[in-house]
């Protein structure tokens, strides 16, 4: 079993994306490659701004659907 704390893996997932220079998708599925755990699990300890970064790379990626927004 997996003995990170949500923060400790969301730090990892930062650093990783620091030196990798590749995205937070990447970054997230090479850690669980190296802990050898599910992505379901891991979603389990992102944090909240990385799961948002997470989000925004998926619609700059076009893998999430944009929705329209009224003008505020």
């Amino acid at each position: 079993m997996l003995d990170l704390t949500p923060e400790d893996f969301s730090k990892e997932v930062e650093d990783k994306v620091a030196t990798m220079g590749d995205g937070y998708i990447e970054a997230i599925l090479s850690l669980c490659e190296e802990y050898a755990v599910e992505p379901e699990f891991a979603s389990k300890l992102l944090s909240k701004s990385i799961v948002e970064k997470l989000h925004d790379e998926g619609l700059d990626l076009n893998m999430i659907p944009k929705t329209s927004q009224l003008p505020v």
